[in-house]
């Protein structure tokens, strides 16, 4: 009689059976493999540490081994167990590279812990685990991710201090061997001689204790290699916008450019790009933290936007980075999700003014319309511009200024700031400038700056506000309204204002009848602003009455979303790991290029958004 188990029909073996027999799917090997990887890395370093840790009961015949393979054994042990510690992480990301160092530091380690420990349930579990991973090698072909030797410095500061922990763990782990009682400065001074190969001031019975200073030599030489190797291995960096990748975003802008306020920004040279096969349409992004970050939507014809996206998405497998957008549009993220299979969550809303219905009349507009006209009688003018039409002694003042009255040390934007004031290539940048009437000063005393990106050839995108800390309240809000009063002499029908995080919670959060899931949402909301300026944001821009254009993050899986905030954190600039600004280096300024507008001696100097 046939038996059927789960849609088996063979009768001989069941379907339950042959699954366990088969094995986990190939898909989720690389995720099991980087969890069994730490697994057994701590069970090698507990092997190697504790003098009492037993695996099993084989370890009567460590009475007939030579004096100095065990404890040569325990150094290996740690030492291939902190390595695939490290490695996990790698093998969950299915790197290469992790791949290979953990084929070959899982058999040492079995070895090393039935040498030392005899513990077979340790070294089966390993060689298990090898099996699985020489069985599904193919999982693992990430290329490696962009790198310097920044992450030299990282290691040695990681690596030492882990090591100093564990050093402290290894030689308390054999107190009944310790001559005396040593004090915890004695016990951190024995450990830093011994990750330098030397004997420190702890005394043992019976002579020196060659676990402990082997284990403690393999540490340091451990941490010595790893960060010798980091340090000389050629140096990968980022992609950065090529001038051939400016040249042909450009030309996409020119053509297509009104479709999205956040386009220009495509043009922020720290990003890379990846082009559709008939060059019509491109992504630009940046890597943070093993996150491939696009913003905005895709640039060019709507129509080539999936050729586009789809190698976006080979470039995002081949180095398994985390795929995400940040701040798409509606339409964006429809197209990302039907040709991705990824899913979207409303960021926030972008505030766009339109000018034609732009006034300061009416009881809405009260409130600004009375700070302006304060501002103005206590002396202070606008002047509205064109990049291009400003000289460059008014340029070299303006990007002075920016940097000047930048709120932090840390330089911040990338979704939405372009990074640069007064390049050659951006004269159709408008610049909005707020004067204190100086007689000494042909303008007056510059007190704010606010600067606008091209958005098609109708539109224009707010990209920087920056003013005197010393100036009377009010500077943007006055800037603004000369930037919106000026524009249909420059040609301007449509002005994005700042984005909006969150914004339809902050406002149905604060309206009559509100459930309290949504008040406690809004209240955190307002608690996170005292850090964020989440709420300041939304009823600054609420002040001159736009319409609110919803914005998208897009992602893969909802276990993806805090390590996308954090790079996103990381990208704009909120949250800086970089190495301190004295030891940093230098980057080369690319040569400014002339543009039809403007002089190519005006040069470049990046300011990047506050």
């Amino acid at each position: 009689m046939s038996v059927t188990v789960d849609g088996d029909k063979s009768g001989s073996v069941p379907g339950r059976l042959r699954r366990v027999l088969r094995g986990p799917r190939a898909e989720t090997v690389p995720s099991l493999v980087g969890t069994a990887c730490t697994v057994i890395g701590l069970i090698d370093i507990a092997a190697g540490v504790f003098p009492r840790f037993r695996a099993s009961r084989m370890h009567a015949v460590a009475e007939v081994l030579p004096g100095t393979l065990g404890p040569l054994s325990a150094a290996l042990s740690v030492s291939a167990g902190v390595l695939l510690l490290l490695l996990a992480h790698g093998l969950k990301r299915h790197k290469r590279r992790a791949w290979r160092a953990a084929v070959i530091l899982l058999p040492v380690g079995a070895a090393a812990q039935f040498v030392y420990r005899h513990s077979v349930i340790g070294a089966l579990l390993s060689l298990a685990l090898l099996a699985l991973l020489l069985r599904h090698r193919g999982e693992f072909a990430a290329l490696p991710d962009p790198r310097s030797r920044w992450k030299a410095l990282a290691n040695f500061v990681v690596m030492g201090a882990g090591s100093i922990g564990l050093g402290l763990i290894i030689v308390s782990a054999h107190p009944r061997r310790v001559v005396g009682s040593p004090g915890l400065s004695d016990r951190l001074e024995h450990v830093l001689y011994g990750l330098f190969g030397m004997e420190g001031p702890i005394g043992y019975r019976g002579g020196v204790d060659w676990t402990v200073g082997y284990s403690l030599g393999a540490l340091g030489l451990l941490t010595a290699i790893t960060t010798v190797y980091l340090a000389l291995r050629p140096e990968h960096p980022v992609a950065r916008l090529t001038e051939d990748d400016e040249t042909r975003l450009r030309e996409l802008l020119a053509r297509h450019g009104g479709r999205d306020s956040l386009g220009h920004f495509a043009l922020r040279r720290d990003k890379g790009v990846v082009f559709s096969p008939s060059g019509k349409a491109a992504v630009c992004y940046r890597v943070v933290s093993g996150v491939m970050l696009a913003s905005g939507d895709p640039i060019g014809d709507v129509e080539a936007w999936p050729g586009a996206i789809e190698r976006f998405m080979d470039e995002a497998k081949a180095h398994s980075w985390t795929p995400a957008v940040m701040g798409c549009s509606e339409t964006g993220g429809e197209v990302w999700t039907r040709e991705t299979g990824l899913d979207a969550l409303e960021l926030g809303d972008e505030a766009v003014v339109d000018v034609p219905d732009f006034s300061l009349t009416g009881r809405a507009m009260r409130n600004v319309r009375q700070m302006v006209k304060r501002i103005e009688r206590n002396g202070y003018t606008t002047r509205v511009r064109r990049a291009r039409d400003l000289s460059d002694g008014e340029l070299e003042r303006i990007r002075q200024a920016a940097a000047d009255w930048r709120g932090t040390d840390t330089e911040r934007g990338f979704s939405m700031a372009l990074g640069r004031i007064g390049d050659p290539a951006d004269g159709d940048a408008v610049i909005a400038t707020a004067h204190k009437e100086d007689p000494d000063a042909p303008y007056g005393d510059l007190k704010a700056i606010i600067h606008f990106v091209p958005w098609g050839t109708d539109g224009m995108s707010l990209e920087l506000m920056r003013r005197d800390r010393s100036a009377d309240p009010g500077m943007n809000e006055l800037l603004i309204v000369a930037a919106l009063q000026a524009s249909p002499q420059l040609g301007i029908e449509r002005v994005s204002l700042n984005f909006a995080m969150f914004r339809s919670a902050l406002a149905r959060g604060e309206k009559l009848g509100a459930g309290p899931v949504l008040r406690i949402w809004r209240g955190l909301l307002v608690f996170l602003s005292r850090w964020f300026q989440i709420e300041s944001l939304y009823k600054f821009n609420a002040k001159f009455q736009p319409r609110w254009e919803p914005r998208f993050v897009v992602y893969r899986n909802a276990r993806d979303l805090p390590r996308i905030g954090f790079a996103a954190m990381q990208a704009e600039g909120f949250v800086n790991i970089e190495p301190p600004r004295p030891f940093r280096r230098r980057r080369a300024a690319r040569p400014a290029r002339p543009c039809a507008h403007i002089s190519p001696s005006h040069g470049e100097h990046e300011v990047r958004a506050a």
